[in-house]
């Protein structure tokens, strides 16, 4: 099991790992090894996953994820493919822990007496510098 925050682990059969040519410099290596690392991951199927965390991390990754529920995850910054396939992993466990995150509500407050005279008297102040900057006949 793959620990994700301390109540989330990920069964590793859930994720598949797909090797990639990666882009960018890599010298004589680049058009024949495959280093690069494409991390998938069913987020919509997954069991390891509460309900919350997974509607969550469907908002979160929306643009990573495809119409079947994948999520997508491609690492190729460093030049083997284990390093990428820890830094893939280590943002998917970034991108769980954020989701495990349960937003605070917000409270809706009215704006003081005080600060509506504030705000009243800061019109009055910048409507008579602007009328002190017109023309003479306006």
């Amino acid at each position: 099991m793959i620990e994700m925050t301390k109540n989330i682990f990920l069964n590793p059969a859930e994720i598949q790992f797909i090797s990639l040519r990666a882009q960018g410099p890599g010298g004589q290596n680049v058009n024949k090894v495959e280093t690069a690392v494409q991390l998938r991951f069913n987020v919509r199927l997954s069991a390891s996953i509460p309900e919350g965390v997974r509607m969550r991390l469907l908002a979160l990754a929306k643009n990573q994820i495809t119409r079947e529920g994948w999520l997508v995850i491609k690492a190729g910054r460093f030049r083997t493919r284990e390093r990428n396939k820890q830094d893939a992993l280590a943002r998917l466990q970034r991108m769980v822990q954020r989701a495990a995150v349960v937003p605070k509500k917000r409270i809706k407050t009215r704006p003081t007496k005080a600060s509506k005279q504030r705000r009243l008297d800061q019109k009055k102040l910048r409507s008579n510098t602007k009328r002190l900057r017109s023309s003479p006949g306006a």
